[in-house]
């Protein structure tokens, strides 16, 4: 067969296996959100709850010591969980000490449109914080909002379940959250749960701190807030795991990996900086370098495999980057390489 006969066969057959996978999506064996078979919940007779009630009752004591009023309780509509719905005063109120910092823009933009709405409907999530204050995990913005527009009280649905502070970045949902944000909020929530969980492993906490490359982002972003770490985003993800080691000792060891990436990046911006001055102009340069130098960047991750063993270990990739740095050689970089340059390499920021 020659080559125009196989080019013709393949358009026909295209096609076809278009029209199968629509096929298949449409008969429901893929993509399909089906609602499950039996639902789930408390029934419309166990919902509403007493104030008195032991579930809540120590947390209605707390709320009304604190100059609140429980204007009602019931179990939520997933696993029947006791929540209250309280007003109270709003300084009172704090915001968990571990979340994302304040966008002091976000928070003057949000009170003027609660301002031209004519009233405050979304309220707090909050619990009874360690500090002996009520925490928001997910109401920073919304918290100084209320105080911009002088309130005296808020309304909030009050969890008795504390554990709930350290679920703020499913929670967190009024401000998109970028990387530096993500970042930031999960080292300093996993310092916080060294101290509140001795003993625990890194692993134990996967659920509250998402994902194992955020801790060691955070710490970057600690120490330079204006750290490019979208570069280094798709190099982590392929080789850092969620340690079994105790907490507080697998943090410490990443405070090494943090500055080994630091020392990466220095030699990128080196890098970067002599490209330019050969005339590549393009803003991913950064991305290009990052790529070229990342030693599993033809290693493919199949998707829902964040668990599984990573192609090498986190100190062992970060020792080969390092070594890719420095023999990167400016002079290998030719035009035709711009045009991996302008899509991003990896992806970039």
């Amino acid at each position: 067969m020659d080559g125009a006969a196989a080019v013709k066969r393949k358009s026909k057959a295209r096609p076809q296996a278009t029209a199968a996978k629509r096929a298949a999506r449409g008969s429901g064996r893929r993509g399909k959100l089906a609602p499950r078979a039996r639902s789930r919940g408390p029934a419309a007779a166990n919902v509403r709850l007493d104030p008195a009630d032991p579930a809540i009752g120590e947390t209605a004591a707390v709320i009304a010591s604190d100059g609140g009023i429980v204007l009602g309780a019931y179990r939520d509509p997933l696993d029947g969980r006791p929540l209250l719905l309280a007003s109270l005063p709003l300084a009172a109120i704090a915001p968990t000490p571990f979340q994302r910092d304040l966008s002091p823009t976000h928070a003057r933009r949000l009170a003027d449109k609660i301002e031209e709405t004519g009233v405050f409907l979304d309220p707090l999530i909050v619990v009874h914080g360690e500090d002996g204050r009520w925490w928001t995990p997910n109401g920073r913005h919304r918290l100084a909002a209320s105080k911009f527009l002088g309130l005296e009280r808020i309304t909030a649905l009050v969890s008795p379940d504390e554990a709930l502070a350290f679920r703020i970045l499913a929670l967190n949902t009024e401000k998109a959250h970028n990387l530096r944000d993500r970042s930031l909020e999960s080292i300093r929530m996993a310092r916080a749960l060294a101290k509140r969980a001795r003993g625990t492993r890194e692993s134990d906490h996967a659920a509250e701190l998402e994902s194992p490359e955020l801790l060691t982002l955070g710490i970057v972003y600690e120490r330079n807030g204006r750290f490019g770490g979208g570069a280094y985003g798709p190099f982590l993800k392929k080789v850092d795991r969620f340690s079994d080691q105790p907490l507080a000792k697998s943090l410490t060891a990443r405070e090494g990996h943090a500055s080994r990436l630091e020392e990466i990046d220095r030699e990128v911006k080196r890098i970067v900086v002599a490209l330019t001055a050969r005339g590549f102009k393009s803003p991913y340069l950064r991305s290009y370098v990052v790529a070229r130098i990342n030693p599993v960047r033809f290693h493919k991750v199949k998707r829902g495999a964040a668990a599984a063993p990573p192609p090498m270990p986190l100190a062992q990739a970060l020792t080969r980057m390092s070594a890719n740095a420095r023999r990167f050689e400016v002079g290998s970089v030719s035009n035709a390489d711009l045009a991996w340059v302008t899509v991003g390499a990896e992806g970039g920021d």
